[in-house]
């Protein structure tokens, strides 16, 4: 066995805890200092209902719990807003003459849009200036945006 690799001994080591009591032991450490024992710690002295918070550790978790809630709510009122009825029609990425031809129909966001595709996609059809090619990419700009388009615009109309 080699020489001096061995940490010192203390045989009568003194423990001393946060609540006072103290007792002895052996310890590599002449003196050592615990914020819990078993005179103090919940579990021993039938208090469960009383938390022990060691270096803030409930009020941080309390803080992520917090900070976690606040992400949820932002992402549900973005969701939300992606998804108002009062989008602007310049917002759905259309060519300048369909919007202008929507617009000059009476129709200048996204919820008078669907209102309009419920009568079926022939009711869009018959603007004047909106065509086909403006209803696919209409349609398709929608859905991505996360519309919930009406059954009857879902019907192809010839």
């Amino acid at each position: 066995m080699k020489k001096d690799i061995h940490p010192k001994y203390y045989p009568d080591a003194k423990v001393t805890c946060a609540c006072g009591n103290t007792w002895t032991t052996g310890s590599t450490q002449p003196e050592i200092r615990t914020e819990v024992c078993s005179n103090c710690h919940p579990f021993f002295t039938g208090q469960q209902q009383r938390l022990i918070d060691i270096e803030g550790q409930v009020d941080r978790f309390y803080r992520k719990l917090q900070a976690r809630q606040e992400y949820v709510n932002e992402q549900k009122a973005r969701e939300n807003a992606r998804t108002s009825p009062d989008r602007p029609l310049e917002e759905l990425n259309l060519g300048k003459r369909a919007v202008e031809a929507l617009n000059k129909a009476g129709i200048h966001n996204a919820g008078d849009v669907l209102k309009k595709m419920e009568e079926g996609e022939q009711a869009l059809l018959k603007i004047e200036g909106f065509g086909r090619k403006s209803m696919i990419d209409m349609k398709k700009q929608l859905r991505q945006l996360g519309y919930q388009l009406p059954a009857a615009a879902e019907e192809v109309a010839i």
